[in-house]
């Protein structure tokens, strides 16, 4: 089955069917976060920084970066914080920007093999994005809407991903490194948005062979308790083949439920991962010399 490769410079990521799901931390973006983004523009990163660390010690094994803060100078903002970013961590990075120049600034300073966050089924979009993720031998997320906006109809949706994926080829970009993004629609205004996309994952997984992914929170807007709505999606999305997601691990029910459908899956082979994440510490004392001495009386017994 189809793999998408991702890496820093020392460190590899495979997204994948047979793959443990991968979580994107979503936090470094200024986009809704006015504070974040008015310490970006007068040069302190220092917000980046803690949310570079934070969301790697939650569990997520990408970063999304982002930059985008209306008047400032994108492209000299992107390429600073993939570098402060990548000085900090050894995972891999999505480096997401709508501005072309501000995408070409922070691959040209990316040390690896990054995700390209992203291009569309826009023709302006496709011919401008793709030479320059062939350029650097980046991986893209495909998001599966064109001139004619985001369509209701997950059919026309699959159409748009199709047209990016084979136009990727065109410019000598494997499947393997195109991931789509079906776009999650929010469940609170489409009652059938989750039917939808899951049958939408479904045939790009079976048809298009692609690995996917998305904004998970995007289900949820204007709930109450969105966490509980986005970790009962993923769990399902990620039956339905959805292999990765941009989401915030710093919630640990996403986390928890992305883990559990590992399990499920079969991709967490023993549940070596779920028992090292979860598994409780012995009690204070289980570890002193009565326990060591029962355990070795234990031993003479059954010699």
């Amino acid at each position: 089955m189809t793999e998408t490769v991702v890496s820093s410079a020392t460190r590899e990521i495979v997204i994948g069917f047979e793959r443990p799901f991968c979580i994107i931390g979503e936090r470094i973006n200024p986009t809704g976060r006015k504070i974040l983004a008015a310490e970006m523009v007068a040069g302190d990163f220092s917000r980046v920084e803690a949310d570079a660390r934070a969301q790697v010690e939650a569990g997520a094994h990408m970063l999304d970066v982002n930059a985008g803060i209306p008047l400032a100078d994108e492209p000299a903002l992107l390429a600073r914080a993939v570098q402060l970013v990548q000085s900090l961590t050894d995972v891999p990075l999505s480096i997401d920007s709508s501005i072309v120049a501000a995408l070409e600034a922070g691959l040209s300073v990316y040390k690896g093999k990054a995700l390209v966050n992203s291009v569309t089924g826009e023709e302006e979009r496709l011919e401008q994005v793709l030479p320059l993720v062939k350029k650097y031998g980046a991986a893209v997320v495909a998001i599966s809407n064109d001139e004619t906006g985001i369509s209701e109809d997950p059919d026309v949706r699959f159409e748009v991903a199709k047209k990016i994926v084979q136009r990727a080829q065109d410019y000598g970009i494997p499947p393997g490194d195109v991931v789509v993004d079906p776009l999650v629609m929010p469940i609170g205004a489409i009652n059938q948005a989750g039917v939808q996309v899951m049958r939408l994952v479904r045939r790009l997984r079976d048809e298009l062979k692609v690995n996917t992914t998305c904004g998970a929170s995007n289900v949820s807007f204007g709930l109450p308790n969105r966490d509980g709505i986005n970790a009962a999606f993923l769990t399902m999305a990620i039956s339905a083949g959805l292999t990765s997601a941009i989401t915030n691990p710093l919630h640990a029910e996403t986390v928890k439920a992305c883990m559990g459908a590992d399990v499920m899956m079969g991709h967490d082979p023993d549940c070596a991962r779920w028992i090292r994440k979860y598994r409780e510490a012995p009690p204070p004392g289980a570890e002193g010399p009565a326990a060591r001495g029962r355990r070795e009386g234990g031993m003479r017994r059954r010699g």
